[in-house]
């Protein structure tokens, strides 16, 4: 669920790549066939279903069909892993339903895809692990019994880093023994960012509407911001974790990917709810609105206060130049930019991964366990790699596994310190400190640089990151498309204090509605053969 952060000591973006069969020709793009239903949005969709002109159904088709030529065939993203069988029939049951006047809300009838760690009867839930292939969950998670109560289609599962970039501390993002290389489609040979790489690519590329990731340390906004999309990280409690193979219970949780703010609102309200299976989302402090589509209104900047955090324009020049141009559309808008900092920054980084190292040992083998898995250990787990390393191990290994495993229990002292030291850091030292000291709404970075090259070799070379201390902290962050880098999306985030998640979209709202930055994908096989992007 995260998506790598942790600079070996602290970066361990974990995530690999199978390079395509043949080399593509590089001196024009891959165009897909035009689609009918390109850039559609769920406001756009469900009128048009609700005047007959389209129904559930053949939105389910187009996008099987859109997966067949673009995912499958095309440019071959590899951004989806498994199809659901019965999405047809699940789309045909809610047309029933809508020509009975009983629609469920404003999901009704559209197709969700969901990462490939959160159970989905009949599906798998493999994590992207050739160990896991044929492990299928007797029972949805809560968040996807959540959607299909709301009238959603599951569509089917995309592609992840593998186990969700926690296995090697030297992956590449994007990359699972399962589905192989998820593949950038701005230019196929740049990299997705992860884990949700097939997520943030599906929903980039029209194989469907929104999608569903999951993070622990970036990895809902990375591939979302890297992919020209928008995507939503909540605060850790909202959305509830049952069903989703984890990596911390302190860290992780899942959140919506979508082509606009609009969507990913309509989606965490659906996602969101209490749940006792998951103690966080039954917090007291569990006060938050679900009605985030009252948000979306122009002009929530006008009058905010908007700490922009400098040092994180270092990541790319690129960045920085874009970031200063979105500094200057808020401040248009009537809002007051000012320079700021979190006091603590990076301070947490060590014991953000002894936290993770500890939790994901005790909550792997709790999942497995619990849903009879064939295999229920992390020991069985690296038995498994080392057995069949032509396939699993063929580019990066498990020293990340092999370092949970040598872990205690959650008793021990080093654990709750860590844990403890962490979240204070990048919580009330960190994000709220920052925004007490000059009263703001929320801080701003870039969300990361743009794509860099798929690397088998060397794994990713990741640019740095602006968002860890919302993920540490637990705290919700939202990235928004906000200009390129030679074509390649570049994304800006917000981030606030626990359960601001209201706010942040509505700020994300005024902001994405003056800019309108997202341009579709033009599936270049190389960068250098595309055209400038105008």
């Amino acid at each position: 669920m995260r998506r790598f952060l942790l600079p070996l000591g602290l970066m361990v973006l974990a995530l690999a790549a199978c390079q395509p069969a043949t080399t593509p020709d590089a001196t024009a793009p891959a165009a897909p066939t035009d689609f009918l239903y390109a850039e559609l949005d769920i406001a756009d969709l469900q009128s048009r279903m609700q005047s007959g002109e389209l129904d559930s159904r053949r939105l389910t088709q187009a996008y099987l069909d859109r997966i067949a030529a673009v995912d499958k065939a095309g440019p071959q993203l590899n951004a989806v892993i498994e199809l659901n069988p019965d999405a047809l029939k699940e789309a045909a049951l809610r047309d029933v339903e809508r020509r009975a006047n009983a629609v469920r809300g404003p999901l009704h009838g559209i197709p969700v895809l969901l990462k490939d760690n959160i159970d989905a009867v009949p599906m798998a839930t493999s994590a992207g692990s050739l160990a896991l292939k044929d492990f299928r969950p007797a029972r949805d998670a809560f968040l996807v019994r959540r959607l299909r109560e709301a009238g959603a289609v599951i569509l089917g599962k995309a592609n992840l880093s593998e186990w969700a970039n926690f296995r090697s501390s030297h992956s590449t993002s994007g990359w699972s023994g399962r589905g192989g290389q998820t593949r950038n489609p701005y230019a196929l040979d740049r990299n997705p960012c992860g884990s949700s790489s097939g997520s943030a690519v599906a929903v980039s590329a029209n194989l469907v509407a929104v999608s569903v990731g999951t993070e622990t340390d970036g990895s809902i906004v990375c591939p979302a911001a890297i992919n020209g999309v928008v995507g939503l990280k909540p605060t850790v409690g909202l959305v509830s974790r049952q069903g989703i193979l984890p990596i911390s219970h302190s860290q992780d949780t899942a959140g919506p990917i979508a082509r606009n703010v609009s969507d990913a609102a309509l989606l965490l309200a659906a996602l969101a709810g209490r749940d006792t299976a998951d103690a966080a989302t039954t917090q007291a402090a569990w006060n938050t609105t679900l009605d985030f589509s009252a948000r979306l209104k122009p002009g929530a900047l006008k009058g905010a206060r908007i700490g922009v955090l400098r040092s994180k324009a270092a990541i790319h020049p690129d960045a920085a130049a874009a970031l200063d141009i979105a500094i200057q559309v808020m401040r248009e808008a009537g809002a007051t930019v000012v320079d700021a900092e979190i006091p603590t920054d990076g301070q947490w980084n060590a014991d953000e991964l002894e936290l993770l190292l500890y939790e994901f040992k005790h909550g792997v083998e709790r999942y497995l366990t619990e849903r009879q898995a064939p295999l229920t250990t992390l020991t069985q787990l690296i038995g498994y790699n080392e057995r069949y390393r032509v396939s699993e191990m063929q580019y990066f290994g498990q020293e990340l596994f092999e370092q949970a495993n040598a872990k205690g229990g959650l008793g021990e002292a080093a654990y709750i310190t860590a844990r403890s030291r962490a979240r204070r850091l990048a919580g009330p030292e960190g994000i709220d400190a920052a925004l007490k000291a000059q009263q703001l709404d929320a801080l701003i970075a870039p969300t990361t640089g743009p794509a860099w090259l798929t690397d088998h070799k060397t794994g990713d070379h990741f640019p740095g990151a602006g968002y860890s201390a919302a993920a540490v902290a637990g705290y919700p962050s939202l990235t928004v498309p906000m200009g390129h880098s030679d074509g390649l999306p570049l994304g800006l985030v917000f981030m606030g204090t626990a359960w601001s998640e209201a706010r942040l979209i509505a700020l994300g709202y005024d902001y994405e509605q003056r800019t309108r930055a997202r341009k579709p994908p033009e599936y270049w096989p190389t960068l250098s053969a595309r055209m400038p992007l105008r």
